[in-house]
């Protein structure tokens, strides 16, 4: 008979991380403590490690690089769209002056 999976909330992992990179445990402990992998404590702990830097992101620098990103991406759909009209207006001569079928 095959087990269920149990889903496991984003703060049961942040408090074992947490508890994983206090030291304060070994991972033993807390593998039978909280019932879970070893290779499931290390993993959460290295996401925390490196989400962490993160938390302390000026949101202004972040709001300006999201702003300068949508700038991009419509700048690249504008290309886009004129490329695509630019063939079909091609497509269209090249039929007219019997150079396509």
């Amino acid at each position: 008979m095959s087990q269920k999976r149990r889903t496991i909330d984003k703060k049961f992992k942040a408090r074992v991380a947490l508890e994983a990179i206090r030291g304060e445990k070994t991972v033993a402990e807390i593998v039978s403590e909280y019932q879970i992998q070893p290779n499931q404590v290390s993993a959460w702990k290295k996401q925390l490690l490196e989400a962490l830097p993160d938390v302390f992101e000026d949101k202004r620098h972040k709001e300006s690089r999201d702003k300068d990103f949508e700038k991009r991406e419509d700048e690249l759909h504008r290309q886009l769209g004129k490329a695509q009209s630019e063939l079909e207006w091609l497509k269209k001569k090249s039929v007219q002056i019997g150079l396509l079928k």
